[in-house]
């Protein structure tokens, strides 16, 4: 992993929960479950972004089966460190999903409201099944009973940037995951 003088941010981490090796070895692995849950059979991976592009792209690396992809945006914490409420849909899918197999791909699941609202938004286009892969599970912050299909790994309920997840839209280019130093969550000149 790149030292604090070779990639600054890494300075503003009070500590690092999953290592840029980590992150790769069970990206690997769940691209191999994913492969063998669904067979032969196409997968229309929707991916919820900014967050979860950066695992949708190194996922996808990794998944055999033949793959649509398309994105939807969600917002739901903008620059805060909480969730802001009921999370809005900020863009729509441009594929047909109607008796396909779809994959929500999220970077994190934590109140559980953002993927309960998009997995209602997407059986309203009749797939043929829906599943959920995320790449962090935060148990400890659900507020809605909510669990995902396929998880990377569980972690404590502490704010983690890095690998896609953001604080102000920042910190998502670090290859691993930490946690983001209590004085740097939400600096003035930042809001």
């Amino acid at each position: 992993m790149p030292s604090a003088e070779q990639f600054p941010a890494h300075a503003d981490l009070a500590s690092v929960l999953v290592t840029e090796a980590d992150i790769r070895k069970r990206v690997r692995k769940m691209g191999k479950e994913i492969s063998a849950l669904y067979g032969d059979e196409e997968i229309t991976v929707i991916s919820l972004i900014n967050g979860a592009v950066l695992f949708t792209a190194d996922l996808l690396r990794e998944i055999t089966n033949p793959v649509r992809l398309d994105c939807i945006r969600i917002s739901s914490y903008r620059n805060e460190t909480t969730s802001n409420g009921k999370p809005q849909v900020l863009g729509s899918l441009t594929l047909d999903i109607a008796n396909r197999h779809v994959l929500l791909i999220d970077d994190i699941l934590d109140t559980g409201k953002t993927l309960s609202v998009v997995v209602s938004l997407i059986h309203k286009l009749n797939p043929a099944s829906v599943r959920t892969c995320v790449l962090l599970d935060k148990r400890g912050r659900r507020e809605v009973e909510f669990e995902s299909d396929l998880v990377g790994f569980q972690i404590p309920d502490k704010f983690v940037v890095g690998y896609g997840l953001d604080f102000a839209e920042r910190y998502r280019n670090l290859p691993c995951i930490g946690v983001l130093k209590p004085n740097l969550q939400n600096p003035p000149e930042w809001a």
